[in-house]
């Protein structure tokens, strides 16, 4: 959520800067370990005193030696130009800045890309190099890209989701870029992907359609499910929420430790497009309505231990099993939020290929 992935590339060298993975998986130690515990105050709340936080063990060679040396906020940047009102401009250098690491992504996975328009919204299309083979054809992903529903956009985050993905589940992938903040708020997002689903509807069937985001992007994917049952259109045949959750509060226990794990101080979350929303509607936060989260299509959920969303997504996971919905949930240990967008580690692939099989099942895609 709120686009800490994106921010990074505004303050560092293109391919050598803090990825989003890795921004969000800091290890810096810190002071050492106070002496004697901490404290437990009236309601409950855990004092936690200072301790070191080493890379976890089950991470990669490669995963270990990408941690940052030194604590680094990537989100500060875009929170200074929203609050200059300059988050506009900020977001018109992204395909800029994007491109190097973009094209890289497209050599790799054998994939091309195309920008055009759906009902009106802006999109980028990601097809397999070689072409889709004729049975996946009729079958389309449907990318909403993260960004803290202010730095999103197809050209962008959209394309390091829908790159390895399109070439490795051999399929097309359609990434849009919704109306974002500050200039919009809620429930623009969400009119505009219906929007496109509708107009996806008029070339493809429900059971041949999934939809999937990363942070912001996969919060809107379970608001979008939401408005979809509301209107009573055909659901998808499944969705990913990927660094995100169905609870647009994101609360718990990794929303406390999120910032300390990346050795910054703990602050006011900032909730630009949810301004004037009720954080507790269902069409928000899903997860507060079990009967309609028993109407959910299959979902897969993918997170980090470290990551601030872990403790939203891994409830959500919860109650959507509980409402008999058919819901997995990856966690890799000691990464956090977005860690899959660093092409160079083992367990971003690992990831995508979680992905590239949850959605082959799912749309019965030849490979």
């Amino acid at each position: 959520m709120r686009g800490r992935f994106l921010a990074a590339l505004m303050t560092s060298p293109l391919l050598a800067c803090a990825l989003p993975g890795v921004a969000l998986a800091q290890t810096v130690p810190v002071s050492p370990p106070l002496a004697g515990p901490g404290t437990i105050e009236p309601d409950g709340t855990v004092v936690v005193p200072s301790f070191r936080l080493p890379p976890s063990p089950y991470l990669s060679d490669a995963a270990k030696k990408a941690l940052p040396r030194t604590p680094n906020d990537p989100e500060e940047p875009m929170m200074r130009a929203v609050a200059a009102g300059q988050a506009g401009v900020l977001r018109a250098r992204m395909p800029q800045i994007m491109a190097p690491r973009l094209d890289a992504l497209k050599a790799m996975y054998r994939v091309t890309t195309r920008e055009e328009q759906i009902a009106g919204i802006p999109a980028v299309r990601a097809t397999p190099s070689g072409g889709v083979v004729k049975a996946n054809r009729g079958k389309i992903l449907l990318n909403l890209p993260g960004g803290g529903f202010i730095m999103g956009a197809a050209p962008g985050t959209g394309m390091v989701e829908s790159i390895p993905l399109a070439g490795l589940a051999g399929v097309e992938i359609v990434s849009i870029t919704y109306r974002q903040a500050p200039e919009h708020v809620y429930p623009a997002a969400t009119q505009d992907v219906v929007r496109v689903y509708r107009e996806l509807l008029k070339t493809h069937k429900p059971h041949d359609i999934a939809i999937f985001g990363c942070s912001a992007g996969g919060l809107l994917t379970a608001e979008t499910i939401a408005a979809l049952i509301r209107d009573t259109l055909p659901l998808p045949a499944a969705i990913g929420i990927f660094c995100a959750s169905a609870d647009a509060r994101w609360g718990g226990d990794s929303r406390a430790f999120g910032r300390p794990f990346q050795g910054l101080a703990q602050r006011e979350d900032v909730r630009a497009y949810f301004k004037g929303a009720d954080m507790t509607d269902p069409l928000v936060s899903p997860v507060t309505d079990p009967k309609m989260l028993a109407q959910f299509p299959a979902t897969l959920m993918i997170t980090g231990t470290r990551a601030f969303e872990m403790s939203a997504a891994v409830n959500s996971h919860k109650e959507l099993v509980k409402a008999g919905v058919d819901a997995d949930l990856h966690v890799w240990d000691g990464l956090g939020h977005a860690f899959f967008y660093d092409p160079a580690l083992p367990e971003s692939r690992e990831a995508f290929d979680v992905m590239a099989r949850f959605f082959t099942k799912h749309l019965k895609l030849a490979r």
